[in-house]
């Protein structure tokens, strides 16, 4: 057998197993990546899921419409950011970033989500995420003033100010969120984020599948027991607490910076299974806070199994040529 056929036959093996390990990763249960920040007693960890099938088609259904569509691969939070991880951020970086006291509620526990976090604040944390594993800030702050980047600096992105391109973690945008929550691997929207158009049931906590914590419970739920999973395996999109986007209102006519996108509903709301649904969205000014509110965190993938594929294919280009 000649060198071209066999490099044929091994680059064909190549493609088909790296196929059937897609075909895996897109329906199997998502897998946790664990990033871990800190040191000694202050040390913590963020479970992250990724978010595939990038350049998908947007939900035309829900709010702000279209909604959901990147076309890249990013992970997220598989839950809320939780109280110990600010506490211990707070020690081990000196941000000073304030939580609501919870103890009326019974939820100070350090496991219990993060309330009363400003997007001020939500910005600061991500940023000590960032140069604490050696990237750049996401978010341009002083003191407590936010401005977006400018076009003659290093990291501007004109698709979206806010963020800087040099940063690993960041919040998420309102079509990472809203993808990461209604949609699916295969390009399916849902009403909910739970993987269903009917609403979740009411439950205080668990995770059993299509349940969420809403319509006037007595406390949020730990981050980890806060309801059923997404499609892509996130916990309490729907339900738990309110989560910042980083992304301005539409409803903000002045286009005012200040003014962002809030979603997911809360705990403690009686107004119905409307704050959870993909048409539901709210907003507020950045340095509001507020007991129902809080976020989870957003970050730039390892390299994916296309990059891998070029590697491979890189080295059997490589082994042809060095046969020929």
């Amino acid at each position: 057998m000649g060198n071209e056929a066999q490099f044929l036959i091994m680059k064909k093996s190549l493609l088909q197993m790296l196929m059937i390990v897609a075909l895996i990763a897109q329906t199997s249960k998502a897998q946790t990546i664990t990033e871990n920040f800190g040191s000694g007693t202050n040390a913590f960890s963020i479970d992250f899921v990724t978010i595939g099938n990038p350049g998908n088609v947007a939900d035309t259904t829900g709010a702000p419409n279209p909604a959901g569509s990147v076309n890249y691969y990013y992970n997220i939070g598989k839950y809320e950011v939780s109280r110990d991880q600010i506490i211990k951020a707070n020690l081990d970086g000196g941000l000073g970033i304030t939580l609501s006291d919870m103890s009326s509620y019974g939820a100070n526990g350090g496991n219990m989500p993060a309330t009363g976090i400003s997007w001020l604040e939500a910005a600061k944390y991500v940023n000590y995420l960032n140069t604490s594993h050696g990237s750049s800030v996401a978010y341009k702050i002083s003191g407590n003033q936010f401005t977006p980047w400018g076009s003659t600096e290093i990291g501007y992105n004109p698709n979206n100010n806010f963020r800087n391109t040099l940063a690993k973690f960041f919040l998420p945008t309102v079509d990472e969120w809203y993808k990461a929550a209604y949609g699916t691997p295969n390009g399916n929207w849902y009403k909910y984020s739970t993987g269903s158009d009917t609403a979740p049931t009411v439950v205080d906590q668990g995770t059993d599948p299509n349940t969420a914590v809403w319509n006037n419970r007595n406390s949020p739920a730990p981050i980890d027991n806060a309801g059923g999973l997404s499609p892509y395996g996130t916990m309490a999109q729907g339900g738990n607490v309110f989560e910042w986007n980083e992304t301005i209102s539409p409803n903000n006519n002045s286009a005012n910076v200040d003014y962002l996108i809030i979603r997911g509903g809360a705990w403690g709301y009686g107004i119905g299974a409307a704050t959870l649904d993909s048409s539901s969205l709210s907003h507020g000014y950045i340095s509001l806070e507020y007991e129902f509110h809080g976020f989870r965190v957003a970050s730039v993938p390892e390299p994916s199994a296309l990059s891998l594929l070029s590697i491979s294919l890189g080295g059997l280009a490589m082994v042809r040529r060095r046969r020929s």
